[in-house]
């Protein structure tokens, strides 16, 4: 993919009107531009990836599926900061809006990269480029992807194969089933080798696995209990079988790796938002949950937090709970990574500093600003690291020290309310530090693969050796630093709390809590049981635009 096509050609792709009925105004590139075919077939597959830039970013995809979780959540801060009209407090205790600014963006951005992936399957069939039907194959299962956010957040599908025609509607199994078709079509066709920003085989292959596990909520969307069919769970077991044996991936070591900046190469990553630094991407998920008066790079005096979310107490305690009396920091490496080790002359050299990673708890340490800067040490060369007080917030007297009570009282709203998340590497790469993250955001990975496995290993033939064996692979491959200590036992209960260990801040929670049957539950300030908050509300602008055509485009239920 290239940044030069990138920017000459997301422009010609534009947006008409509302993005219900997905149309799209095709530029015709040989006219006009004259770009060979390649670059024209090229062109639209970048665009058809670009919505992704915005999909992902911290506000849209990752509020949806982790603020409304019993992960994250994020209370106005001083009692003003991070209000937005309250619709973080709305999104964590289920009283979504139809106008909600960012379910409107997320589902905008979703369906603009189904209407770019159609755009892109009409015209690279008109080339003459000799790979046109594999690059079809791909934007066929790029547009099945977003079929399946779709289906996920919002409860159906918009499905059209010619640019021109209005979309027809699925949901429930039907959208299953398409979506299931498109992927299947793929499979064979996608090259293997493409890397984790492409849809590849082994991309492909987990997006089934990941469809077959959810089929039971996908089908039957408000059942009191999933009734998670054998037939599923044995492919969700066939296609984790093939990524697995491919032999392309592996687990990684060192478990904050795949989160550092230059993960992209790292052997663990099946799909990833690809945002290196060549190819414009930026996401700003390093900065969301850290103080404002945390300052993780020395070279930008202006690159500091933005106290955002935090995690709950009560998730806070599944960790507590696994590993009392001792400290889930000494026994499970994905938990917290320690990176800064005081001096003891309190003295650190910039390209040594590097703030901690994973769950950030207590007195905050780190680089001291001031109105000139950062302080300096005696030497000159050295930065001074001390303890972090509130001095952005004017409150030079009130230390930086994440407590576990995180809620909506004024206590529980303080900026230094909340243990806080790390998880991605604050960027040493972009050029203003807080705004910039190049990391990929990882949508895939291995680990998922193998407890997938798990999962449907016990919900489809209670296989609790091979469910167990699993689990623990993942568990004993972190070794990087220390090695977690294996289960003795796994059930459905020990390993929705292993997925929350593992994928925590991934984008995975909510799909993970309404397949388990959690996602009706009480948490921290949340105590609404309506099974119709299992999906979103379809925004109001959608409606509106669709109001031409009489009952074509229905509110969920509930709104």
């Amino acid at each position: 993919m290239k940044k030069l096509i990138l920017s000459g050609l997301a422009g010609g792709l534009l947006l008409a009107g509302g993005c219900t009925d997905l149309n799209e105004q095709i530029l015709d590139e040989t006219s006009a531009s004259g770009l060979s075919q390649n670059e024209i077939v090229e062109g639209n597959v970048v665009a058809a990836y670009a919505t992704f830039s915005g999909l992902f970013n911290h506000v849209n995809y990752f509020n949806l599926q982790e603020i409304s979780t019993d992960e994250a959540i994020l209370p106005f801060r001083g009692g003003t900061d991070w209000g937005d009209n309250g619709i973080f407090i709305a999104m964590h205790t289920h009283n979504f809006i139809t106008t909600d600014p960012r379910i409107r963006n997320t589902w905008n951005q979703i369906m603009q990269g189904i209407s770019r992936s159609v755009t892109a399957i009409n015209v690279i069939p008109t080339t003459t480029d000799p790979n046109a039907s594999v690059y079809v194959a791909e934007m066929r299962a790029l547009r099945a992807f977003y079929s399946l956010l779709s289906l996920d957040l919002y409860g159906l599908v918009f499905v059209k194969e010619d640019v021109n025609e209005t979309s027809v509607i699925l949901r429930g199994e039907e959208a299953f089933n398409y979506i299931e078709s498109e992927l299947l079509f793929a499979e064979d066709l996608v090259p293997e080798d493409i890397g984790p920003g492409r849809m590849s085989k082994g991309a492909v292959q987990a997006i089934l696995a990941r469809l077959y596990l959810n089929a039971a909520v996908y089908k039957d969307r408000y059942a009191e209990s999933f009734n998670f069919d054998p037939a599923d769970m044995s492919k969700v077991i066939e296609y984790c079988d093939k990524v697995i044996a491919s032999g392309r991936y592996s687990l990684s070591e060192d478990y904050f790796a795949m989160f550092d900046d230059e993960n992209h190469r790292n052997p663990e990553l099946i799909f990833v938002y690809d945002q290196r630094a060549e190819l414009n991407g930026h996401n700003r998920m390093a900065y969301f949950s850290l103080s404002g008066d945390m300052y993780p790079l020395p070279e930008f005096p202006n690159a500091n937090g933005t106290d955002g979310p935090g995690i709950t107490s009560d998730f806070y305690e599944t960790w507590e709970n696994a590993y009392a009396p001792m400290d889930p920091a000494d026994v499970d490496p994905r938990f917290h990574k320690k990176n800064l080790v005081i001096p003891a002359d309190s003295c650190i050299n910039g390209e040594d500093f590097e703030i901690d990673r994973g769950i950030l708890r207590g007195q905050q340490y780190g680089l001291i600003r001031n109105e000139n800067g950062f302080q300096r040490c005696e030497d000159g060369v050295g930065y001074r690291i001390g303890k972090l007080y509130s001095r952005s917030r004017n409150r030079p007297d009130l230390a930086v020290n994440f407590t576990k009570l995180i809620d909506y009282t004024t206590t529980g709203s303080l900026y230094s309310s909340g243990y806080r998340v790390e998880k991605y590497e604050f960027s040493k790469k972009s050029s203003s530090g807080r705004n910039f993250g190049e990391a990929d955001i990882v949508l895939m990975r291995l680990a998922d693969i193998y407890l997938m496995r798990a999962e449907a290993k016990l919900r489809g033939n209670g296989d609790f050796a091979g469910a167990l064996a699993d689990v623990n692979m993942v568990r004993t491959a972190r070794t990087a630093r220390f090695t977690a200590p294996p289960l003795d036992e796994i059930n459905l209960d020990l390993l929705y709390r292993e997925r929350g260990f593992e994928f925590y801040w991934e984008m995975q929670r909510r799909t993970d809590m309404i397949r388990f049957g959690k996602f009706e539950d009480t948490w921290t300030e949340k105590t609404d049981s309506d099974p119709r908050k299992r999906i979103f509300p379809i925004p109001q602008t959608a409606l509106d635009g669709a109001s031409s055509i009489p009952g074509y485009l229905e509110q969920n239920p509930g709104y």
